[in-house]
């Protein structure tokens, strides 16, 4: 059974930092490209940042130079390292495993507000 569990969420002042996990059993990690998404409120749901199985990395315009994605094959985790948070940062953040198949956590909320 596939699982991915998202943590680290949680309420941060705007400048502040936090570092989401995301924890996957049940696959091959190392083999998987692995994503970031996240969806505020009343909004789509956007990428964020990938890590692929070479550990290449890409980001969206609106994280770049802000977040870091890196990931600990030996712990089969994905972790997105935010820092300089703004309030438009605030959103459910999700991982997705890809190869052929995909799936996907439920998700942690971040909220940045003074």
């Amino acid at each position: 059974q596939v699982q991915l569990v998202e943590s680290g969420g949680g309420v941060v002042q705007p400048g502040g930092s936090l570092r989401l996990s995301c924890a996957a059993s049940g696959i091959t990690f190392s083999a998987y490209h692995m994503t970031w998404y996240r969806q505020a409120p009343g909004k789509e749901r956007e990428w964020v940042a990938i890590i692929t199985n070479t550990a290449s990395t890409n980001y969206a315009d609106s994280v770049k130079g802000r977040f870091t994605i890196s990931r600990d094959n030996a712990k089969n985790t994905v972790y997105l390292q935010m820092n300089s948070l703004k309030p438009e940062d605030t959103a459910l953040y999700s991982c997705k495993a890809k190869r052929i198949s995909e799936w996907w956590g439920k998700g942690t909320q971040v909220t940045v507000s003074s």
